[in-house]
């Protein structure tokens, strides 16, 4: 018996890769813990911000609905069973027992239960032909409906579960919100009161994107996420609290010492309180601190956060010598310390859906328990991999050591919801790496989201948990399956999987990312898989240089160097990608745009095994992805008409600002004002062409001509940067100073009269005027926007064009009264984005055929003023804005005047 038994196991398993097999002995995907966590998770959505009763209303009824369907089924059952036993006993000996067997079998296992009894009961017919014959017919008839019974009770068990668990999640929501909503805190923020509060920190500081708010720039703000444990309200009553707020603060000359404050460290702080952003926050209020000076702090960190900041320090330190890119993004890779990250790289690993890499996620924790104990699949072999085993570790010594370094990694990476949630994802890892059986994984990931929203409900509605789950999700159960398809199709082993892998978690991210940020990624998979490899070096060099930072600070910076290079690497893929013009591509926001793009990514896959019959097909398919990244300029212009190959001057559309570009051979343009985003100038001037800038003229200081500068110098060639003379708003004037130092390209001022040429393109400088009639001369002038440098231009193919900048109504009139008489110009770049602040007599001077105003739509400042338009179209001028229609490209002169809009 065994022999035959053996043959077709050892046939089987023959010429089998053992991968295969182990995949054969995994079995289907255990998927019983996904509808009690989905359930959880949902209720504690619903529940969050919510008022008590509804909360409680809820949670009750589930709870009550749970218990009678868990009654009904295990009553059910055990009357079941008891029919069965009761049965067997009436009828006695042998044939009733095997009769009772039969049955029970039949109840609990269906076609399989229904042979073995009909072959018992016509086996005891035949031995016992004096009792009332029963024939196995009946049984049969039986069968089916006590199969139905069972099954019905079955789906009244898993019911009753599911409303339960969502009894819990609700629960737990309803009680942490009714935490956040106890005490005085709540109250005084709707009352936006001004009052005084002891706070402990609960957060590493965070600093905010610096904005462009008309011409100046907001100063970047930290964000502490601090309880209060005693507030003092206007009327001076003081209350013991424990309410979690968010402080802002402008920290000025004190930014180091705010940026310094360590989790648990205590402080005393005034400021106004006002609610929240949004409804169901785990957020009581916003606390602005009025700082005016260092934090006043009344109780030191805890030890073991001394610690952790520490260690985190001492990375930053061990970085300082690296270059830029690798200095900012180590730490943030390692620790999830983004502090020195700018919003340049910052935007470019957002284009290239890189963003995780600057977050600590399960990949982190993942990578140091894989050099511990070896790949996954290694505990299947009785020889251990990893260095445990190679250090004489035993097993469950290997399983604490683990244990202890998930906790250090919670610790020095605070613990917060996100490394919480990493955490979980980690061990779910170490699951893997110990068991390598993916079949165990699922449960695992359903048991942890259980856990995690029943300790912390606000992650119920957090975009990163979502994502996080909904990608470790997609490598336990689409990216094997994929990973296999494309092997039988002839990929190697490891390429598949890496493709897989990257595939399905953008497949199962991009619909939630659109809802953020109503956009797609099309250099997402290739940008994740070529910075995948340079992840793990980097990472555990950069834990190699964390760990012996304090003790050894020459050997950490050896490592941070090492470590450094694949840092580098990763930068670089990420500006590259983000540097193609088809980067990405708008799509529909909100969830009904996630809808349609989860749909289409769901018909793709299901047309995939079918294309992939058809290499041609595939082929042009991925020569189509292809030209709409990179998108070659003379194909662009072919299918969009904009730029027109002869174009002499573009207006380009950066939103509430100025930028514009003077064509000075082939790729080579002068450009004036920079606006206010430097993404915005950047994809301009690539859309144009443009590689070379021998001179950039910033007209004033101003944030919304000047905060684009670093967009200008990003990739190309820049001679000199040519500013006013009046360096007011002292800060933006030092902001351009110190990004051209930082470029190494020179600053000059302007001067009145001075000519220049570049190419085709000529012009004179006519204001900022000195001497009498000058700005000095001008009344209530004096100020940034009548010091702007205004261009009397005549570019190629005799075009002419007078740039105002933003020059007020009296410093236009002295432009006009000037010792030289204006000429008649084609166009005329409309001052201060079409303000109702217009001098209708220099209009009327310079009668343009053109007027471009550079406006954003729906600004805040009714931007351009109608009667601005009117007067222009009065003049006989043709008004185009970019509100309205875009960049705008200008060729020829005269009567041949052409202006093409990119809307």
């Amino acid at each position: 018996m065994s022999g035959v038994g053996a043959k077709p196991t050892a046939g089987g398993t023959a010429g089998r890769a053992p991968g295969a097999a182990r995949a054969r002995e995994e079995g289907p995907a255990d998927l019983r813990l996904v509808l009690p966590a989905l359930s959880v998770w949902a209720a504690a959505a619903l529940a969050l911000g919510q008022p008590g009763h509804r909360v409680a209303a809820g949670v009750a009824v589930c709870a009550v609905a749970a218990l009678v369907l868990l009654a009904v089924a295990f009553g059910g059952r055990g009357r079941g069973r008891g029919r069965v036993r009761g049965r067997a006993v009436a009828g006695g000996g042998s044939r009733n027992a095997v009769s009772a067997g039969a049955t029970e079998a039949a109840v609990s296992s269906g076609a399989s239960g229904a042979s073995g009894a009909s072959g018992a009961s016509g086996a005891v017919g035949a031995a016992d032909p004096g009792q009332p014959t029963r024939s196995s017919q009946p049984t049969r008839s039986r069968q089916p409906t006590r199969t139905g019974r069972a099954a019905r009770f079955g789906w009244a068990a898993v019911i009753g579960v599911v409303l339960l668990c969502g009894a819990a999640g609700g629960a737990s929501a309803g009680l942490h919100g009714a935490d956040v909503r106890r005490g005085p805190v709540p109250g005084l923020a709707q009352e936006h009161a001004r009052v005084g509060a002891e706070v402990r920190v609960t957060s590493d500081p965070r600093p905010t994107r610096p904005g462009v708010r008309g011409s100046h720039s907001t100063p970047a703000t930290l964000l502490i996420n601090a309880d209060i444990t005693e507030v003092a309200a206007p009327d001076g009553r003081r209350t013991r609290v424990r309410t979690p707020v968010l402080l802002m603060v402008s920290p000025g000359d004190d930014r180091a010492a705010w940026q310094g404050l360590l989790p648990s460290t205590r402080l005393r702080v005034a400021g106004r309180l006002s609610p929240p952003a949004h409804q169901g926050e785990r957020l009581a209020g916003v606390l602005r601190v009025e700082s005016g000076g260092p934090p006043r702090t009344t109780g030191d960190p805890t030890a073991v956060q001394r610690a952790a900041g520490s260690l985190r320090s001492g990375l930053r330190e061990a970085t300082d010598g690296l270059d830029a890119d690798a200095r900012a993004l180590l730490p943030g890779l390692v620790v999830g310390d983004t502090s020195r990250v700018p919003p340049d790289l910052h935007d470019a690993f957002r284009a290239t859906d890189l963003t995780h890499l600057l977050a600590v996620s399960g990949a982190n924790l993942s990578i140091l328990l894989f050099l511990l104990i070896g790949p996954p699949g290694s505990a299947l072999h009785s020889e251990r991999r990893g260095l445990a085993p190679k250090l004489g570790i035993s097993l469950r010594g290997t399983a604490l050591l683990g244990g202890v370094l998930t906790l250090a990694f919670i610790v020095v990476c605070r613990p917060e919801p996100s490394v919480l949630r990493a955490a979980a994802c980690g061990l779910i890892t170490l699951l893997a790496i110990g068991t390598g059986r993916r079949r165990s994984l699922i449960p695992a990931l359903a048991a942890a989201v259980v856990l995690l929203v029943l300790y912390d409900p606000w992650l119920a509605r957090s975009y990163g948990f979502l994502l996080s789950v909904l990608a470790t999700g997609a490598l336990l159960t689409l990216a094997p399956r994929w990973s296999a398809a494309l092997q039988r199709r002839g990929t190697p082993g490891r390429l598949a999987e890496v493709l897989a892998a990257a595939g399905a978690a953008q497949a199962v991210c991009a619909p939630v990312v659109v809802v953020l940020a109503s956009r797609i990624s099309l250099v997402a998979i290739p940008c994740n898989l070529l910075a995948e490899f340079a992840v793990a070096p980097a990472t555990v060099l950069g834990f190699a240089a964390l760990a012996v930072a304090p003790a050894a600070p020459p050997v950490a910076e050896l490592l941070a160097r090492i470590a450094g290079w694949p840092a580098g690497w990763i930068a670089r893929v990420a500006r590259t990608g983000a540097d193609l013009p088809g980067a990405e591509a708008p799509w529909p926001g909100g969830w009904a745009g996630a809808a349609l793009l989860a749909g289409l990514t769901v018909l793709a896959v299901l047309l995939a095994p079918r294309f992939a019959r058809h290499p041609w097909l595939c082929a042009a398919a991925a020569l189509l992805l292809v030209l709409v990244v990179v998108r070659p300029a003379p194909l662009t212009r072919v299918v969009t008409g904009w730029p027109p190959p002869d174009w002499a001057f573009a207006l380009c559309d950066v939103g509430q600002g100025d930028a514009m570009v003077l064509a000075a051979g082939e790729g080579t343009g002068v450009v004036v004002d920079a606006g206010p985003d430097p993404r915005s100038v950047d994809r301009c001037l690539r859309d144009l062409g443009v590689t070379r800038v021998p001179l950039v003229v910033l007209t004033h200081f101003h944030a919304d001509h000047v905060r684009g500068l670093p967009g200008v110098l990003r990739g190309r060639a820049v001679g000199a940067i040519q500013t006013t003379s009046l360096d007011e708003p002292p800060e933006q004037a030092a902001f351009v100073r110190r990004t051209a130092a930082g470029a190494r390209v020179a600053t000059v001022r302007a001067a009145p009269g001075e000519r220049r040429r570049a190419g085709p393109v000529e012009w004179q400088v006519l204001w900022p005027r000195a001497g009498p009639g000058g700005v000095a001369a001008v009344k209530g002038g004096g100020g940034p926007n009548d010091s702007s440098v205004t261009l009397y231009v005549r570019a190629a193919g005799g075009l002419t064009l007078l740039l105002l900048g933003d020059l007020e109504p009296p410093a236009q009139r002295g432009l006009l009264h000037g010792p030289s008489e204006l000429p008649r110009v084609d166009v005329l770049k409309v001052a201060h984005h079409g303000s109702a602040f217009q001098d209708t007599g220099l209009l009327d001077r310079v009668r343009p055929r053109l007027a471009l105003i550079s406006c954003g739509a729906d600004n805040p400042y009714g931007h351009p003023a109608p009667r601005t338009v009117d007067a222009l179209r009065a003049a006989g001028a043709r008004v185009l804005r970019t509100d309205t229609d875009g960049a705008v490209a200008v060729t020829g002169a005269g009567r041949e005047l052409r202006a093409v809009g990119r809307s």
